[in-house]
C-alpha cells in the first residue's frame, strides 16, 4: 500500500481529550508542525469540473521544507470514496517548481493553513490533530501499515477509533479544499 492512502477525517470539539486517549494508548507524538499547503488546477484537465472533486495538486511548505503531492480518490466521482492514489515527494527547490507551474499555466485555487500534530501508534496508525484556518480543529486517522486490502485497513482505522472511545463530529469526505472553495458535500 505504499502509494495508497486509507483515512478518516472528522471535526473535533475536544483535542485535548483525545489527545490524552491517544497517550494513554501509548501513542507517541511527532510534534507540532505548520503547513501551508497551495491547490493547484491543471490547464489540460480541470480538477474543479466534476460535481464531486476527486484530484488534487498540492505543493506544502512545512517548516522550511517543500513536498508535492497528487491524489486521486477511487472511485472516481464516487459520493463516498475509500481511498486514493498518492504519491508525494520532496523538493529541493520549491519556488522554483512554483514557478514551473506557473508557467505551464496551472493556476492556484486555494491554500490550506494549518498547524499539525502527528502522532504514530503500532508504528502502522497515524493520528492527525489539525487547527485550519478558517475551518476550526479536525482529526485524521491514517493507515499506514502493510493491509491486504483497503478494506481491512478500513476496519482497523474503526477499531482504533472505537476503542479510543472519544465524542468526533462530522466526517469530512472531501478535504480542506473542498471546504475552502464553499463546494456542496
Amino acid at each position: 500500500m505504499q502509494y495508497t492512502e486509507v483515512e478518516k477525517k472528522f471535526r473535533i470539539d475536544d483535542p485535548d481529550t483525545l489527545r490524552a486517549r491517544l497517550r494513554e494508548k501509548g501513542a507517541r507524538s511527532s510534534g507540532t508542525v505548520h503547513q501551508v499547503d497551495q491547490y493547484y488546477n491543471s490547464p489540460h484537465r480541470d480538477f474543479l469540473q466534476p460535481p464531486i472533486v476527486s484530484e488534487w495538486l498540492r505543493l506544502r511548505d512545512q517548516d522550511g521544507t517543500t513536498s508535492i503531492n497528487f491524489k486521486r480518490w477511487l472511485p472516481l466521482g464516487a459520493e463516498r470514496q475509500t481511498h486514493c492514489d498518492e504519491f508525494e515527494s520532496a523538493l529541493s527547490d520549491g519556488e522554483a517548481v512554483r514557478r514551473l507551474l506557473e508557467a505551464l499555466d496551472f493556476t492556484e485555487m486555494v491554500t490550506v493553513t494549518k498547524t499539525r500534530e502527528e502522532f504514530l501508534l503500532d508504528d502502522r496508525l497515524t493520528i492527525a490533530l489539525d487547527s485550519v484556518v478558517g475551518l476550526g480543529s479536525f482529526v485524521e486517522f491514517e493507515y499506514r501499515g502493510h493491509a491486504d486490502s483497503v478494506e481491512r485497513a478500513h476496519e482497523e482505522l474503526s477499531q482504533l477509533i472505537d476503542e479510543l472511545g472519544v465524542e468526533l463530529g462530522e466526517r469530512d469526505r472531501r478535504g480542506y479544499p473542498y471546504q475552502l472553495l464553499g463546494r456542496q458535500r
